[in-house]
């Protein structure tokens, strides 16, 4: 499924000035990125993709152009579907596209896990550890070291 080419260069125009912009096409349309992470995306379902805040995402599903983004069957709770109807005008797609770069904001802000106890819990650290394996291509299959990730 192909997407709208015309939206997807207005969305272009509408990051012009960013820093960190990328566009790739995935999830069958384009995806904009910023600083890494997915902002909106021109669907090849129509309409477009944008990732918002949890704690805005209700409000936002009250607009009459927006509903909640599905994806094989499961609703993504980040991000919400707009129809063509609710970007018509460059300042209304300009005002989606601001919403999807304060969702960006937003979920660089979630806090730290806590464990069960309340506190912060630990990062696991990958540590390299010996494993011994027997090599065919060494006489008598003697066992050698060899460095694995945990």
């Amino acid at each position: 499924m192909a997407y709208d080419e015309l939206t997807a260069d207005r969305v272009r125009k509408a990051l012009t000035g960013r820093r960190g912009v990328t566009s790739k096409p995935m999830m069958g349309g384009l995806v904009f990125m910023v600083g890494g992470a997915m902002c909106c995306s021109v669907s090849g379902r129509g309409g477009l993709l944008v990732r918002v805040s949890p704690q805005t995402r209700d409000r936002m599903l009250s607009d009459a152009h927006v509903t909640p983004a599905e994806m094989r069957g499961r609703i993504m709770t980040g991000f919400v579907r707009v129809a063509p109807d609710g970007y018509r005008t460059d300042a209304a797609l300009k005002r989606w596209v601001e919403r999807g770069l304060e969702g960006i904001a937003a979920s660089r802000e979630k806090p730290l896990a806590k464990s069960k106890a309340g506190k912060t819990a630990p990062r696991k650290a990958v540590t390299a550890r010996k494993t011994t394996t027997r090599s065919k291509a060494s006489p008598g299959g003697k066992r050698r070291a060899k460095k694995t990730l945990k």
